[in-house]
This record gives structure tokens, sequence and C-alpha cells, in this order.
């Protein structure tokens, strides 16, 4: 599923959402392919304006039925840490639950890179581990994004605060999702893996450590690593483990656009239900709307720079294909961003790295730091996550701007 991309190389939640093919598995793309994309208020058509066949979705409070699921799956699937700060406060809501523990074993993340497992065991144990030690766990994966997120900042020590309430033998036990990755030995393109598959690698995970000693747990990625629907030749996580493990996993949709621009909060047809909520989506018109309609076009950027709109035939199917239920929280254009803490923002050696990791994948984004603060500050003027239409031409003038850096001769 091409849209897939977005989400599986430098996911940037406060930026343009951006990313090359195989960049990740490859890290050197033979040419210059981005999917960009940006979800747009009135580029995806929304219920009002077409309702399909099929009977009224039921919403019931999220938190009671996401724990019921529990006891009819061994998976719970959500999409979390992309900069929505409404979905990431619900996770963080769930997981302090007393009942989530009595049903749960493991917290398997995304934003996690499994080269530290050892250290994140250590530390979610309740050991004396240094804070500087156990963050390399979300600080150093692939994504851009982890190390910039208040939610994962968050997620590891509750994890653990929690456990020192719990008996042993009921402990939770958080997972790290990402392949394995050494940013120390990582000097240029070259360096980089050549094999690094970032849903072959959560899907051995789930098998290894969930499903093979009969456990149960959260999985927490974006929401196109959990599908269990997907481009055969680009799977995801859930579809590749569901080749030997199906039906066992419960996949929960965060919200798309198909609740965008209401005239008022009364209207709509989601205005009665309870915030946040969960509705399933088999049998439903909800359900019935396909990926089209919850998420718009993609943009592809050729080798020249040139920007073209993407209507992929892998969207053109049901949402109940691709998830199990749907979770509401409110008028999607209401909806808040998080914001990056100022602990993150003002490390400088950490913004440096990051600002070097990015300039390896060949579309960097982050600039000067300079320039890069000024976006956090920009972000914090508004903080609604908001949805906007794609310039194409800003894009295709970055792209230009981009090539051009990188052609430029390096100062002797």
């Amino acid at each position: 599923m091409e849209n897939r991309i977005l989400h599986k190389i430098f996911s940037k939640p406060l930026l343009e959402m951006a990313s090359v093919r195989g960049v990740f598995r490859s890290f050197c793309a033979p040419l210059f392919f981005v999917m960009i994309l940006i979800p747009a208020i009135g580029v995806a058509q929304t219920p009002q304006q077409s309702k399909p066949t099929g009977s009224n979705p039921t919403p019931e409070p999220a938190i009671p039925a996401i724990l019921a699921a529990f006891d009819k799956y061994e998976v719970v699937a959500v999409g979390a840490a992309h900069g929505m700060k409404d979905v990431d406060d619900f996770i963080l809501t769930l997981i302090r639950h007393p009942a989530f523990s009595e049903k749960v074993n493991d917290i398997v993340v995304e934003c996690g890179n499994s080269l530290y497992q050892p250290v994140l065991d250590r530390y979610i144990a309740g050991e004396d581990v240094p804070f500087t030690e156990v963050r390399k766990v979300w600080r150093n994966t692939s994504q851009f994004m982890c190390g910039t997120s208040a939610f994962v900042e968050q997620i590891f020590p509750l994890v653990r605060a929690i456990n020192q309430k719990l008996p042993a033998r009921k402990r939770l036990r958080v997972l790290a999702g990402d392949p394995p990755l050494d940013w120390d030995q990582v000097k240029s393109r070259a360096d980089f893996p050549k094999s690094f598959d970032r849903d072959a690698g959560p899907a051995a995970v789930m098998e290894k450590e969930v499903f093979s000693k009969q456990r149960k747990a959260l999985m927490l990625f974006g929401i196109y690593h959990l599908t269990h629907a997907a481009d055969p030749t680009d799977p995801s996580a859930v579809s590749i483990f569901e080749k030997e493990y199906p039906n066992l996993t419960f996949v929960i949709s965060d919200p798309g656009t198909f609740d965008t621009d209401s005239p008022a909060l009364s209207a709509g047809p989601f205005a009665s239900w309870p915030i946040p909520s969960l509705a399933l989506a088999k049998g439903t018109w909800l359900g019935a709307l396909d990926l089209s309609q919850f998420l718009p076009p993609g943009i592809s950027i050729d080798k020249d720079c040139n920007v073209h709109i993407v209507v992929l035939k892998s969207m053109q199917r049901p949402m109940e294909d691709f998830v199990d239920a749907f979770l509401y929280f409110g008028p999607q254009d209401l909806r808040l961003k998080e914001q990056m803490p100022a602990d993150i923002a003002l490390d400088v050696d950490y913004m440096t790295e990051l600002a070097r990791r990015d300039a390896m994948s060949g579309f960097s984004t982050i600039g000067t730091l300079k320039e890069f603060d000024q976006r956090i500050l920009n972000s914090a003027e508004n903080p609604l996550l908001g949805f906007k239409q794609a310039d194409t031409k800003a894009i295709a003038r970055r792209c230009l701007d981009r090539k051009a850096q990188s052609s430029a001769p390096t100062p002797k």
C-alpha cells in the first residue's frame, strides 16, 4: 500500500510528512522519488457527501471497549506517536487504567530501537538505569518523530512507575519494534544497513515475544504498519504476522479526515457520539467508505522535481478491509497537535545530531537549527492540529533547493 511509506521513514509530525520508498531498506534510492501526504480539508469526501450502504456504527465509551477487546483478541493495535495529542493522551490514560495490567502483558512500540532492548528491560523493570542511557531507546531510532515526541518521552517512565505498583507477575514489558540501528556507526548513507525492514522487524518481534509465548500486547505504531490489508510488495507488520497468526489482532484506526470542517458542533453524523468513543467498522456505512475518503491523494516528486498528484489503486478498498474499529475524539478540525518538549528543542547537541541524520536522507527538511527553531515557534502559535492542502509549488521549490545544496561543492 503505497501511502504506508509515509510512516516507514523519517516521519515528521510537526513538519511536512515525506519519505523515499526504500531509503531505510537500502538508504540509497536510485531515483529521487518522494511521496508526500498532507491531509487536506475538502480533498477527502465526507460521509455527509456520500453515505454508502451499511448499518449505522454504534459508538461505545472507548476505554471499556478496548479493554473488552483483549478478552477476544491477543493483540490490540492502535496508531500512536504521530503528533496527534488527543490520541496520545488517550493512550496514556488507557495504560494507567487499573484493568489494563490485568489484561495486557506487553506494549510494543514503533518508537523503540531494538538494539537497546536489554537496557529498556532493566529500566522498565525498575532497575537503576540513568535516563540519559535509556532515552537512547527512542532518541536513536530510524524515525525523526520518535526523538522529538512528548508522548514517547512520557510513556516509558509511566510504564516504569506503573510496574512499581504491581506484583512481579503482573508487570508490563515494553518491546522495541524498530530494527536495531547503531547511529554511532552511520557516518554517511553508505554506512546504513543494507537490509532494514520496518515491518518485517516488528512482525518478528511480535511472533517471538508475544504470540509464541501466548502473551497479550498493545501495539503502538503508525496506522499503516497495522493494517490487515496491504500491498503484497509492501506488507504491513500486521499483515506479515497474520499469515502465521490470523484473527488474533484487533486494529483500531486513529482519526482520519472523515469529519472535517463541520459548520457547527451540533452538525454531522458524530455529534451525539461520546468523546472519546470506539465504533466497529464491519458492516457499517463508515467501514464501507474506501481509504481514499479517509486520506487524500498522495503527491509524487520525480528526480527532476516535477510534482504529480497520485490516486493510488491500493486506496480503493473499504476501510473495513484495513481496520476493525475507529476511535473518535470529536471534530477533526478541533483536535490538538503535540508540541515538542522544551528539553528536546533546547538540546543543541541532539538537535544537531538529528539534523545530521536528516541530511543523510537526501531530502532534509530541518535546514539550519535557527530555521528549525523558527518552525517549532510557528507551530506553537496554533495548538490545533490543522489540515491544509499541499502547496505543490512550494514542494517543488524545496526539492530544487535541496538538489542545489546537494550538488554544491564542499568548502575546503
